[in-house]
């Protein structure tokens, strides 16, 4: 069952995503002291007594300007309000009550969700009930003062919030898979988002960085609930330059860090790029699952020759992640975007996957009786004596063996190549770890040593 929604509203600077932060004991909602740094709505998971429900950040609302950003940021707002259970409205204790403040009240009317009212930034306690009354005139009931940034005020206002909420169930869902969505600046990160979910979930324009914060979104597909994360377009560290989009991609980088599985989005048009292959390889160095998926296959003039040559030409540039699908798509027309989801189940069900020991070393005999481990000068030949699957998500393996040297990388590749066509994986990178004789005799000994000392 879906959690009910708590939706944040104000105007810029007052205080917004700092309480977000409160209120869901995080850091995840940016911070930052420049009026319009969160311009999609972003939703973030709170608990309170017995209540969990979701907190949705939105951006600042102003309703006399209509430059970059502004009517979206306002259409956002609109979306949040029409699924939210309680509108949470914020105000700035210390600048007072605002013509600003005035026009979201006005418009609040127009909205049947129920209204509290914060007044932020009251610190002190002696003033605060001062500050607070100021705001009796917008009409929006008693002004609440609080303080986001110390906490002062929180708890009285979240025993006001689930008093709107539906009561607490008790049906134990199984956890949502998180689907991070990663990919340079303008791939077509929030229109794929957005095709997905079957409206405006993100705001999409030309300008990079329009996405800064990483925007959750829950959904069903395939018997399973899924977690959506859109992050912002992720650039060379030289050019980005410390505020929003700096803290827009580390945002991105722990999206990557907290998924099940990440979908690398490639735009088909410029290929891929050297800021590509980065970010597949903190995929894979991450050891998460990955579905890569080519967008805007519909600007591509193509034949039937046209999809497979691609293939091949953007294998060979993400030759480390050649163990990950690849589906080519239209975000825009919503071509093949559903065909994602059979795709990331299939690589988060192997992500997960343990095998027997028994069935793995079938597959190391089969591999050493076709290609034995290379010998050096001196007549040494490595022994490969047996493995063991010693962890999942990713799949992770200890091979034990005479002596790791031995063992060169190009036998090394053919072990995991081998141990991949008898066992699957597909989806999921897999590590290997070579123990030789010397390494299990070390840990014996210190065994020994720290038994001796109890």
């Amino acid at each position: 069952m879906a959690l009910p929604v708590v939706a944040i509203i104000g105007r810029p600077n007052v205080g917004k995503s700092t309480l977000v932060n409160r209120l869901c004991r995080s850091r995840e909602a940016i911070v930052h002291d420049e009026p319009g740094v969160t311009r999609d709505r972003t939703y973030q998971e709170g608990f309170w007594r017995d209540r969990t429900f979701m907190v949705v950040d939105t951006g600042g609302l102003v309703f006399d300007d209509d430059s970059e950003f502004l009517p979206e940021i306002r259409e956002q707002a609109n979306l949040a309000l029409a699924e939210a259970s309680v509108a949470l409205v914020i105000v700035d204790g210390k600048q007072g009550c605002t013509a600003a403040d005035e026009a979201i009240a006005v418009w609040l009317r127009g909205h049947k969700v129920p209204v509290l009212l914060a007044v932020n930034k009251c610190e002190s306690p002696e003033q605060g009930l001062s500050m607070a009354a100021e705001f009796w005139g917008l009409g929006l009931g008693e002004p609440q003062p609080i303080s986001a940034i110390h906490g002062a005020g929180t708890g009285d206002l979240l025993d006001q919030v689930i008093s709107f909420l539906p009561p607490a169930s008790d049906d134990g869902a199984e956890a949502a898979i998180q689907l991070a969505i990663i990919g340079r600046p303008n791939v077509g990160k929030s229109s794929l988002l957005n095709a997905i979910c079957g409206e405006k979930r993100a705001i999409v324009s030309p300008i990079r960085g329009t996405t800064r914060d990483t925007i959750d979104t829950t959904i069903e597909r395939e018997g399973k609930t899924w977690k959506i994360l859109d992050t912002a377009g992720i650039r060379r560290k030289r050019s980005v330059n410390y505020g929003p989009e700096f803290f827009g991609i580390n945002r991105s980088f722990k999206a990557i860090e907290r998924s099940d599985v990440c979908v690398l989005v490639i735009d088909a048009q410029d290929g891929v790029t050297e800021q590509d292959q980065r970010l597949a390889g903190r995929i894979e160095e991450d050891g998460r699952a990955c579905v890569v998926v080519v967008n805007k296959w519909d600007a591509i003039e193509k034949d039937s020759h046209t999809m497979p040559a691609m293939e091949r030409e953007l294998r060979s540039k993400l030759y480390f992640l050649d163990w990950a699908p690849m589906l080519f798509t239209s975000a825009l027309s919503g071509q093949r975007v559903e065909a994602i989801f059979p795709l990331a189940l299939l690589a988060v069900e192997q992500h997960r996957r343990r095998v027997s020991t028994s069935v793995v070393n079938e597959v190391l005999t089969e591999a050493l009786s076709w290609r034995t481990p290379p010998a050096t000068r001196g007549g040494r030949s490595g022994k490969l004596y047996y493995g063991t699957q010693v962890a999942v998500r990713p799949p992770s393996f200890t091979l034990f063996v005479n002596d790791p040297k031995l063992f060169g990388d190009t036998y090394r590749r053919y072990v995991e190549r081998q141990i991949r066509e008898g066992l699957g994986f597909e989806g999921t990178p897999i590590k290997l770890f070579w123990r030789g004789k010397q390494q299990r005799d070390a840990e014996r000994d210190l065994a020994r040593q720290q038994n001796r000392s109890r």
